[in-house]
This record gives structure tokens, sequence and C-alpha cells, in this order.
């Protein structure tokens, strides 16, 4: 395997990342009517953290190797990845049906089985940014690993604060937003043995990642955190998170 990294290393790497979605639910153990504002300040920064992530994605992709075509490959894994989240979106917001979910039924349980919904179709994407991201190094895999890791706590946090007021336990709550972020292990093994066998196409992958994150970040994180918080501290609480995210990334590969 490429720098000594093994399919198990990936796999834990991931696993970890699906685990730390469940730690959003561990404020409800010590607060009950748990303020908005601090999912806003949790959307804001893990969307600093994806921004960051996303940017050193791209930077990996154009930089990898010496060819003509690899901005056409990253430019073309980002609209790829933008549109496979867009469309899962689409397919989950347009099915009707009625749903139950233990003593919950109706428009209750419609909210609490999409918020998982989305939650976990768009985990397969973080999965392939762990993998892919392992296919060029393994500090890099490791960064972008920790990136998605401290995102999937606001993550949690959000899934709770829909299912915990409709009557789900802080328990299952944890229990459902790691089953969630599950797609993230399991896509993370087949992305790097991708990448390792069609080593060309690793520009691809790291656009496809990148696309995924450039979309949560501007279509779901930012817009949730300005509902809870006003426009100038979202945008400096994004920003100064990025710009961390992205000096803590050069200072791993320097």
């Amino acid at each position: 395997m490429a720098d000594g990294i093994t399919i198990f290393h990936v796999f834990i790497a991931a696993l970890i990342t699906a685990i730390a979605t469940g730690f959003g639910a561990i404020p409800f153990l010590f607060v009950k009517n748990f303020d908005n504002k601090w999912l806003g300040i949790g959307n804001s920064i893990a969307a600093g953290l994806m921004l960051g992530a996303s940017i050193g994605l791209v930077y990996e992709g154009v930089y990898l190797e010496n060819v003509e075509m690899r901005i056409m490959k990253v430019i073309a894994g980002l609209l790829l990845g933008g549109i496979l989240v867009l469309l899962s979106h689409y397919f989950l917001e347009r099915t009707d049906k009625d749903y139950s979910i233990g003593q919950v039924t109706g428009a209750n349980a419609v909210k609490m089985l999409m918020i998982v919904g989305i939650m976990t179709v768009h985990s397969f994407a973080e999965g392939i940014g762990v993998g892919v991201s392992f296919g060029d190094s393994a500090s890099f895999g490791s960064f972008i690993s920790i990136a998605i890791a401290i995102h999937n706590i606001p993550e949690g946090l959000a899934i709770s604060l829909v299912l915990i007021p409709r009557g789900t336990s802080v328990r299952n709550s944890t229990l459902w937003s790691i089953f969630s972020s599950l797609p993230q292990p399991i896509m993370a093994v087949p992305a790097f043995l991708f990448v390792l066998a069609f080593k060309t196409y690793l520009p691809v992958g790291l656009g496809v990642a990148a696309g995924a994150m450039f979309w949560m970040v501007f279509r779901e994180l930012i817009p949730d955190a300005l509902k809870e918080l006003s426009r100038k501290n979202v945008y400096a609480l994004t920003a100064v998170t990025a710009i961390a995210m992205i000096i803590f990334q050069l200072l791993i590969e320097t």
C-alpha cells in the first residue's frame, strides 16, 4: 500500500469520523433546552472546516501531477461531486410516504427521517473524501479525516436537535447520529483502493470530494447558521476557521 497505508488504517480513520457524529448528542445529557445559537456557531465552524478542507483538496488535485489536463480533471470532479449530492437531496425531498418512527408519525416523523436521511446520503461523499485523501498521502488523509470528524460533531448536534424534542432518547439520538455517518467507513475503503489502482484519476476523486463539501458549505451549513446568527458573525467564524484549517494543512505538508 502507498506510504505504508493499509485498508485497515483507512477504515479505522473513517470509522472514527462516523463515531464523532454521536458526540453531538452529548450536550443533551446536561442541557434540556439547548439554545439554537450554539447550533449556528457549530454550523459556522463546520462550514469553515469544510471550506478549508475543500480548498486543500482542490490544491492537492491541481498540483498533484504535472499533466496538462489536471485542472480539467479537478473541475470535472468538483461538478460531479456537487451534482451527486444535489441529486441525492432532490430524491429525498421528492419522496412522499406516510413515515413513522416508533411513537412518532406524520410530519414530525418525516422531518426526523429527512434529517437522518440527508446526513446519511452526504456521508457517502465524506467517506469518498477520506479514502481519496489517503490515496494521496498519510498526512493529507489524516488532515481530511480530522476535519470531517470535527465537522461531524455539529452534524450530530443538528440531528439531536430534531430528534430529541420529538421524543427520541439521548441514547437513540446518538445511535441515529452515528448511523447517519456509517457510509463514511463503507465508502472510504473502495475509494482508497480505486485511486491506488487508477492513480491518474486521483485529481478527479479529490475534485468530487471537494465539490460535495463545497455544496454542503454553501447550500446547507451557512444557510442553517444564518438562521441562528447574524450574517457578520457567520461569515467571520467561517472565514477564520477556514484560514486556520488552511494554515494547519500547510504546516502538516512542510
